[in-house]
């Protein structure tokens, strides 16, 4: 989506006017003194309304959560925040859609770790979110649940480790689509706890569930989001949280670290990016307002009602963790064997 750039007064005012050298020169020089590099092109950031563009289609966490704080940051720039669903392709047409649109801070984007995974997953991804793109800040992070069947001989993840390494290969843990950031969970958990069990992948959470009910499977590793209903009714049992601290949703549930398995530590974020060479101060009003908004002991509630910790960061946190995120999940996928798409 292409925008057409306001014009501000400052900038037309320089161009329609001669002066005579002298004066010219006075007024040039009382500029630099008064105004800040980058004011003439951003001091009325924003202008106008901005886009942010989603990987995902409506109705999920990430597009609810999106939505809120678009609201919300929207009020306090004092525009709105449009979102604009496009998924599809690894996240590859959202992406393009804001690198075809002007790198002036109205055409955003919503990057997750999702984003990061599928940069080693892709063949040909055909954007790059490290270098093709400045980031602005993060907006939630959840840690997937280790759930077993309610009632299940397996209480702890200790047990569902000791029975694996007495029969391996035999235990059956169940995650979405191969590839899937809870898919890798579980090839990483494998790698880090040393153990061998077979990992079943299933093309949603309600499939993943009855398989569980049904005994097929013994151990299955999602969102506590997805799970949620599951556990409130007494279906499920969660034995372990992915994180490298207890989640603040599920507090009394150990971590898999806490457990025995060092160097697990699995969460999923999003964040927003906007596009490479987006005004410095562009960047540092949205960051502002997004640290202002998810501050907010309101939107914090309403977060965690939709099972995601409400989480902002400096532009330069968030940038780091997308980075280091591609690294760790290109060995993850490298060491399983899991083929490019």
């Amino acid at each position: 989506m292409h925008h057409q750039m306001l014009e501000l007064p400052a900038r037309s005012l320089g161009r329609s006017r001669r002066w005579g050298p002298g004066l010219g020169l006075a007024l040039a020089l009382a500029s630099v003194s008064v105004w800040p590099a980058g004011a003439f092109a951003q001091e009325d950031y924003p202008a106008r309304d901005i886009t942010l563009v989603l990987p995902f289609g409506p109705g999920g966490i990430a597009d609810i959560t999106a939505r809120v704080v678009a609201d919300a940051a929207g009020n306090k720039l004092g525009r709105q925040i449009v979102i604009m669903n496009q998924p599809g392709a690894g996240g590859a047409t959202a992406a393009r859609s804001v690198l075809n649109a002007p790198s002036d801070g109205y055409t955003l984007a919503l990057f997750s770790n999702g984003t990061a995974i599928s940069v080693p997953l892709f063949k040909k991804l055909a954007f790059d979110p490290v270098k093709d793109f400045t980031p602005v800040s993060s907006l939630a992070y959840f840690d997937f649940v280790f759930v077993t069947k309610a009632g299940s001989k397996f209480k702890t993840l200790a047990d569902v480790l000791s029975a694996a390494r007495a029969e391996p290969g035999a235990l059956n843990v169940g995650t979405i689509n191969v590839g899937s950031s809870q898919n890798l969970a579980a090839e990483l958990f494998k790698s880090a706890s040393g153990i061998d069990f077979t990992i079943v992948p299933y093309k949603a959470t309600p499939d993943l569930l009855v398989a569980l009910l049904g005994d097929e499977l013994d151990i299955i590793i999602d969102s506590h989001t997805a799970l949620k209903a599951a556990l409130t009714q007494g279906q499920a049992t969660a034995v372990a949280s992915s994180g490298p601290k207890r989640s603040m949703l599920l507090p009394d549930i150990p971590t898999a670290q806490e457990q025995g398995v060092e160097g697990f530590d699995v969460t999923s974020w999003n964040a927003i990016f906007a596009p490479s060479g987006t005004p410095p101060e562009a960047v540092k009003k949205l960051n502002a307002a997004l640290v202002e908004v998810l501050a907010d002991p309101a939107i914090q509630k309403r977060f965690a009602e939709l099972g995601v910790e409400a989480r902002s960061s400096t532009p330069e946190a968030i940038g780091q963790r997308m980075a280091d995120d591609v690294k760790k999940w290109s060995a993850v996928i490298e060491k399983a064997g899991i083929a490019k798409q």
